[in-house]
C-alpha cells in the first residue's frame, strides 16, 4: 500500500531525499522581457533572475532538440547534491540524460506521472 501524504506534509523528495526547490519552468510562445538565448538548445529563457519565486519562462525554436514534454508542460526543478546518486538510486524515468548546460552546472530531466522534473547539481566550491 502506498503511503499517503497529508496536506501539511512536505513531498518525499524534499522531506526525506533532501532535494531543494530551484525554479518552475513554464513553456510559452510569447516573447518575454529580457530573454536570453541558449543556442545549444535553441530556446530563450527569461524571468528567473528577477522572480522571487523562481519562475522561468522558456520559448522554444521549432527545431529545438529539447524533449517535447519539456517544451509543452511546465516543469519543476530541484537542486540535488549528487545527480549520479539520485539517478542510480531512485526509481526515476530519465527523459534527458545528464548534461552540462553551463559551467559548473549538470542537469538531467525525469518524468513523473506525465510531468517533467529537472534535477540540478551545482559544482561544489573547492
Amino acid at each position: 500500500m502506498k503511503n499517503i501524504r497529508f496536506e501539511h506534509e512536505l513531498p518525499e523528495s524534499i522531506e526525506k531525499w533532501g532535494w531543494k526547490y530551484h525554479h518552475l519552468g513554464i513553456p510559452t510562445d510569447k516573447v518575454m522581457p529580457d530573454e536570453r538565448y541558449l543556442p545549444k538548445y535553441r530556446f530563450y529563457v527569461s524571468g528567473f533572475g528577477t522572480s522571487p519565486f523562481g519562475v522561468e519562462w522558456m520559448r522554444f525554436d521549432k527545431d529545438s532538440p529539447v524533449h517535447t514534454l519539456i517544451q509543452t508542460v511546465p516543469h519543476l526543478a530541484f537542486v540535488v547534491e549528487d545527480l549520479d546518486y539520485e539517478l542510480a538510486n531512485r526509481d526515476l524515468k530519465v527523459i534527458t540524460a545528464p548534461n552540462l548546460p553551463a559551467d559548473g552546472i549538470r542537469v538531467a530531466m525525469i518524468e513523473h506521472n506525465g510531468a517533467p522534473i529537472e534535477l540540478i547539481e551545482f559544482e561544489k566550491n573547492k
